[in-house]
């Protein structure tokens, strides 16, 4: 069995975004560039398995849609430990864009699971998943917290309203995790940097996909007002600013 794992490549979350004068493109000067985070909780997770399945893993690969500026991170999750990853060398516009190119590999390649994370840190989509899922015709499993082998079968559980739900699932699938999957993400050791650079990243042309979405452009949010400061004694103050002004009342 083989497993993909895809791999976001998105801002820090401590970056400053800004955009170009036209308000249609991110400004990258100075940009941190990082596994999405529940990316990297889910190739966490898929390298604890391989390490746990007794030989049933045979490797773990990632995945990610992007241009030549991606490849810092892609080498980031090669040195975590996937044994080796895919560079899909498209701009990732859409997440439309984005499924089809990963589900043409991931049916060339034979993957039997398939982890997404739940969502990415930047564009907030949640639609990557279940998306490949419907281009390779699959099952897929969303909000799962938990993945675990029982006796030759594979159990997840998901998050739903009000509890857990515990399933059982035949393989191929694409499992869409989120925060619970594993405790924390693993940090590369000195040894796994090393081995990274060896490692191959197979690039490949994108496959034409049609443009179903378009950004126009991009706005901040508005600046948050100045504190206001009321004297303890001033109640009266207090509602009226909270009729008037915050229109909480």
């Amino acid at each position: 069995m083989k497993i993909l794992v895809c791999i976001g490549n998105v801002p820090d979350t401590t970056t400053k975004i800004k955009f170009d004068t036209g308000m249609q493109n991110l400004d990258t000067n100075g940009v941190q560039w990082v596994i999405n985070p529940w990316d990297e909780l889910a190739l966490t997770r898929a390298l604890e398995i391989k390490e746990q399945s007794a030989g049933k893993i045979e490797k773990v690969s990632a995945i990610n849609v992007g241009l030549v500026n991606s490849e810092p991170t892609i080498r980031k999750a090669l040195a975590i430990g996937a044994d080796d990853a895919f560079r899909i060398n498209c701009e990732p516009s859409d997440s439309y864009t984005i499924a089809a190119q990963i589900a043409e590999v991931a049916k060339n390649e034979n993957y039997d699971i398939i982890f997404s994370g739940i969502e990415s840190s930047d564009f907030n989509a949640a639609a990557v998943g279940s998306m490949i899922a419907e281009f390779m015709d699959i099952a897929s499993v969303s909000a799962v917290s938990s993945f675990e082998f029982n006796d030759g079968d594979i159990i997840l559980k998901r998050e739903i309203d009000g509890g857990k739900e515990t399933v059982k699932i035949q393989t191929p699938f694409v499992a869409i995790v989120q925060k619970g999957i594993c405790i924390n993400p693993r940090i590369p050791a000195m040894r796994g940097i090393m081995m990274a650079k060896t490692k191959p990243i197979k690039v490949s042309t994108p496959v034409s996909v049609e443009n179903l979405a378009e950004a126009l452009s991009f706005e901040v949010p508005p600046a948050k007002a100045e504190c206001k400061m009321i004297d303890a004694e001033e109640t009266d103050l207090l509602i009226e600013l909270l009729h008037s002004e915050a229109k909480v009342l």
